[in-house]
């Protein structure tokens, strides 16, 4: 117990933002040796807003009503939820809490608040795959947000490029196998007529019904 007062005492002493790193060194030890280390939210980091980097594949859309509300969420509650993110080297890319990182960011009152950083819940480093962490957030959104349709082709077509099976879509995604054949569909459709190229066997001046 000597042991932990001296480490209060030496952190009460430092500067509050001097105090961060040092406090999210604690929490990663801890960490390790937590009988909860599997678990993700067994370890929430204050990260550098400047760190964290939102991903370019979310398909969540939130409207602005939506938005101002969890601003106002935020503001009155605090942040009761992290962003799950992934790490590579230096920087964050935001898996789930799209929005909860735009908030922080943009919110003058909130970032103020929580001095520039962000609540960051690293996800399984062994997520190196592009695939991996766009099935990810689609899992983290499924149940709560409304996914744009476009952006969820884009999506599947990526997941098919990278040799997945619409089983393992159907699987990873939480979807059904109709569903993975219909954003498919979809998709191609959209790839044919996006081009405004058509078929050659099909003429637009004749009129087959004559």
């Amino acid at each position: 117990m000597e042991a932990l007062e001296s480490i209060l005492s030496e952190l009460a002493a430092m500067p509050e933002l001097e105090r961060i790193p040092y406090l999210n060194k604690i929490r990663l030890a801890l960490h390790e040796l937590s009988p909860f280390k599997t678990e993700p939210v067994d370890c929430v980091l204050w990260v550098p807003c400047s760190e964290v980097g939102a991903n370019d594949y979310n398909p969540n859309s939130v409207a602005p009503p939506e938005m101002k509300l969890l601003e106002t969420s935020i503001m009155e509650d605090g942040y009761t939820q992290p962003i799950v993110a992934w790490r590579n080297e230096d920087h964050y890319e935001v898996v789930d809490g799209f929005h909860r990182n735009r908030v922080g960011k943009e919110s003058t009152q909130v970032k103020t608040r929580i001095h520039g950083h962000l609540p960051v819940v690293p996800i399984n480093a062994g997520r190196t795959d592009l695939g991996d962490r766009m099935a990810s957030t689609i899992r983290h959104n499924r149940a709560r947000g409304k996914h744009k349709i476009t952006a969820m082709c884009d999506i599947v077509r990526s997941l098919v490029k990278r040799n997945w099976s619409d089983e393992k879509i159907a699987k990873e995604l939480g979807m059904e196998s109709d569903e993975v054949l219909r954003f498919r569909q979809i998709g191609g459709l959209a790839e044919v007529f996006g081009s405004g190229g058509f078929s050659k066997a099909w003429d637009p001046s004749i009129d087959e019904s004559e």
